[in-house]
């Protein structure tokens, strides 16, 4: 009797197994089987902002189901990563990450607990955001040539707009003062691309290094004037403006964005969520519209080149910092 309950038994567990691993299988095919949440380390308004809610709606159809954006600004980005790296790695979070939060934060801010690549996982670039070099349309110049002379006969009295001390148009506006030779007034705000280009247009500030998008509709418009792209080559959108280059300033950093996941989210998720990924990234629509802000898409080869990438950029800004005798916290 007991030999034939336990031949019995033995086949009842062989012929629920493969229905268990069936069923388990089965619900992790279904993610996401509930809306997914982006998060936007940044105000509403910025370069990451218009780049999430613009691939917002083609991630949603991929992934079939509503893409949430979480606009969670502050602290130079550092609070949205906080949340991404808190939320639970199962998919249902993902990280907006630039160049400033992934890269140069990790390095300027040494005593925040949280580390991009140890506590989150790269999943892929999205796009480049070229930089931008504008004034206020009151002010009398029109290239970077006549700016230097203009800062340099009014010493002091020209006032910028600064994201965070931090910030990747910080830097850069502080490495062309340094290297021209020029004094300006630094005044901070809480986010670069939204509240700084506010006061840009208020002329509270008359000068200010950010991200092109941003920027770029009110060039078109005349009511800010760009004297410089940031970035290796003119930009289609504005084709007429020359680069720092071209002026004699090497410059070219732009602000590159990708997607991020909790450390700890499965593989196949990661995986899923690099596909989504990168078919978004060439949607028509979406192209059209990024076009249209001179904004770059740029994709990565798989996580693992991403996270190179992360890590290179890292190590980039973190000599920059060292270099320029910059003062972390």
């Amino acid at each position: 009797m007991k030999t034939r309950q336990f031949a019995l038994a033995a086949l009842l567990a062989a012929t629920l197994m493969p229905a268990s691993q069936a069923f388990a299988q089965a619900k992790k095919d279904d993610y996401p089987s509930r809306p997914v949440r982006m998060i936007v380390p940044f105000a509403p308004g910025g370069a990451s902002d218009t780049v999430g809610r613009i691939i917002q709606p083609a991630m949603a159809e991929l992934l079939k189901q509503q893409v949430v954006v979480d606009n969670r600004g502050g602290a130079a980005g550092n609070i949205g990563v906080e949340v991404a790296v808190r939320a639970t790695p199962d998919g249902y979070t993902f990280l907006l990450g630039n160049i400033g939060t992934m890269a140069i934060n990790p390095v300027y801010y040494v005593k925040f607990p949280y580390r991009p690549l140890k506590d989150l996982i790269p999943v892929t670039q999205v796009v480049d955001v070229p930089g931008a070099f504008v004034v206020v349309p009151s002010m009398p110049v029109k290239n970077v040539k006549e700016l230097i002379a203009y800062l340099k006969a009014n010493p002091g009295k020209i006032n910028y707009g600064a994201a965070a001390p931090s910030s990747a148009s910080t830097l850069e506006m502080l490495a062309f003062l340094r290297s021209t030779g020029t004094e300006a007034v630094m005044v901070p705000y809480k986010g670069g691309a939204g509240p700084a280009v506010i006061g840009l247009l208020a002329n509270e500030v008359q000068m200010m290094m950010l991200t092109f998008s941003s920027v770029v509709n009110f060039v078109k418009q005349g009511r800010l004037r760009m004297v410089a792209v940031i970035q290796p080559a003119r930009n289609p959108a504005l084709p007429d403006v020359p680069t720092m280059r071209e002026q004699g300033i090497n410059q070219t950093v732009g602000s590159w964005q990708g997607l991020f996941v909790p450390k700890g989210t499965p593989k196949s998720v990661v995986d899923r969520l690099y596909k989504v990924g990168v078919e978004t990234m060439k949607n028509p629509q979406v192209v059209k519209r990024l076009g249209e802000l001179g904004v770059s898409i740029v994709t990565s080869e798989s996580p693992a080149e991403f996270a190179a990438f992360v890590q290179a950029e890292t190590d980039r800004f973190g000599k920059i910092i060292k270099d320029a005798n910059i003062q972390t916290e």
